[in-house]
């Protein structure tokens, strides 16, 4: 009796483990180069996300960081293929803004003096089987600072970055 309790106790252990399981995409820079990394690991009520960027890949300060609705990063240097924010029917743009915010809203990303950035970010917004669905998505890294109410991107300007998501 012993014997089989204890493997059933090991496998109770051992599935939740499995179940929050990471994936890594490459972010391209304004050239197509990589710059860096994100990884997605899909949690309970979310995603977890970890962003690594190399020194020098972007200007230093703060930039808007969104989900786009496909993962299509093929037009490198404008990354508009990658569409619109994930859900930009569900609300208005902006963690800030009371009609808000859209699903693929998140926190901006702080760039240090050398370039680079290292940030684990969490969103209830999106789980992360929405970001993989048939067409994946991107996660877009914007020149300029999101105000996070601002129509239709708070201001970010263009995207420098992308990685696609599938």
């Amino acid at each position: 009796m012993k014997r089989s309790l204890a493997a059933a106790l090991c496998v109770v252990v051992l599935a939740p483990a499995a179940a929050f399981a990471a994936d890594s995409y490459d972010i391209l820079g304004k050239d197509g180069s990589k710059i860096g990394q994100v990884k997605l690991t899909g949690a309970p009520q979310g995603t977890l996300i970890d962003i690594e960027l190399v020194g020098g890949s972007l200007t230093p300060g703060r930039h808007g960081l969104h989900f786009h609705q496909s993962g299509d990063c093929s037009d490198v240097g404008q990354y508009k293929k990658s569409g619109s924010h994930v859900g930009h029917a569900e609300g208005k743009h902006g963690l800030l803004n009371p009609n808000g915010p859209e699903p693929g809203d998140l926190p901006n990303l702080v760039v240090a003096q050398d370039g680079s950035a290292q940030v684990n970010l969490f969103t209830s917004l999106v789980k992360i089987d929405e970001l993989k669905d048939q067409d994946g998505s991107a996660l877009i890294i914007h020149a300029n600072e999101d105000d996070q109410i601002s129509q239709p991107i708070g201001k970010a300007g263009d995207r420098v970055a992308c990685a696609s998501i599938k």
